[in-house]
């Protein structure tokens, strides 16, 4: 996005991957469609030591436009659930409409190019690679973060803002699975493949979206957004119906069916392999309704609509859909991108601490940050 605005400016531009192709993490986005924005873009959708730099880039390249774009190409699209949109065929549709913009921009692409050294000089940049050395006025770095090495990721971004003296966010995974310590693993094995609904929270920070337990401990959308706040040694909170009263059910039933299991009765809130393992946890066996005390049935409302837990860990950069922190914000100029302290001198995208939560609201920033360090590089 940035090597296609600032070539339309008729900039001379060459664009440099160190990958033997281009966009892998757009080609594997999504299931393979893409989710290419989110029609709900707005600051709040994203995380940041400054929360309000990312004001200036989206407001300056909104989702429309981008989808002026894919539309533009004759691209079918749909929409998802919360503002979501992925392509109808395939996520190298987008790849490939991005290169051809590149190709009418006059952007010389340069794959498999590894970059050996970056050096200022009176006029610009002196990049050296392993096929020569190229000298640029300008120099935007739109490498990523860490997530996911196995498609080339790297902390390459990071290591050039050190060399030139920027402050660093410390990197962590992002939009990550959490992990259970093997104890807790051991209690909740059986539940592997289960999904529920669910409200998960963290300090002001709240989800209303799907979890699944796995065989590491807990996945899907809910959980992938709260790990973005998550902390080592933090607890989330868990409610596992949240439209219902999880505790007003079950004096109901206590009332009108007092012979019934507690599994059973939970099972109306939860998925039944999910309600029998909460009974067993707080060691309500195989009694009926009338048999248990209120402090059996306080403890499994709670189960439900108020679970503390405490992971573990996450699954680190290996599935984190993303990295956050990045290169700080304050050495950064939110309109154009460019660091303050070092003339010609851009990050976009990953690589800056701005993170987006899960829905397509990530590549909304790499458009955005690209087309304003596109319209200054």
């Amino acid at each position: 996005m940035c090597a296609i605005t600032a070539g339309r400016r008729g900039r001379n531009v060459v664009l440099l991957d160190h990958a033997p192709t281009v966009g892998e993490k757009i080609r594997i986005s999504g299931g393979g469609r893409c989710n290419f924005t989110n029609i709900h873009t707005k600051p709040a959708n994203f995380l940041s030591e400054n929360p309000r730099f990312c004001i200036s880039a989206l407001s300056g390249y909104s989702p429309r436009d981008f989808l002026d774009l894919v539309e533009k190409h004759g691209i079918a699209w749909h929409e998802k659930t919360l503002g979501q949109l992925f392509c109808d065929d395939s996520a190298t549709q987008i790849v490939a409409m991005l290169l051809d913009e590149c190709a009418d921009a006059g952007v010389a692409l340069r794959t498999g190019t590894v970059i050996t050294g970056v050096e200022k000089t009176e006029t610009g940049f002196e990049i050296s690679t392993d096929k020569g050395q190229i000298a640029a006025r300008h120099l935007v770095i739109a490498s990523g973060g860490k997530s996911i090495p196995k498609i080339g990721a790297t902390g390459f971004g990071y290591e050039i803002a050190g060399q030139f003296g920027l402050a660093i966010v410390p990197p962590r995974p992002a939009l990550v699975p959490l992990t259970f310590s093997p104890q807790k693993l051991s209690e909740w094995k059986d539940l592997s493949g289960i999904a529920v609904d669910i409200r998960v929270g963290l300090g002001k920070a709240e989800f209303r979206e799907a979890l699944l337990f796995t065989h590491r401990g807990l996945s899907g959308p809910a959980i992938l957004q709260i790990s973005s706040y998550w902390r080592d040694g933090q607890s989330i909170q868990i409610d596992m119906a949240p439209d219902r009263d999880a505790m007003a059910l079950l004096k109901q039933a206590k009332i009108q069916s007092p012979r019934q299991k507690l599994h059973t009765v939970l099972a109306n809130l939860v998925p039944k392999r999910l309600a029998q393992v909460l009974a067993d946890r707080i060691d309500a066996g195989e009694r009926n309704l009338a048999d248990l005390p209120d402090k059996i049935l306080h403890a499994a409302a709670a189960a439900i609509n108020d679970w503390r837990v405490v992971p573990a860990g996450t699954e680190g950069y290996r599935t984190a859909e993303v990295t956050a922190g990045g290169v700080d914000t304050k050495e950064l100029s939110s309109q154009t991108m460019e660091a303050r302290a070092v003339p010609g001198l851009f990050f976009i995208g990953e690589v800056v601490d701005v993170t987006g939560h899960l829905g397509g609201y990530n590549f909304q920033w790499a458009w955005a940050s690209g087309f304003a360090a596109g319209k200054a590089a």
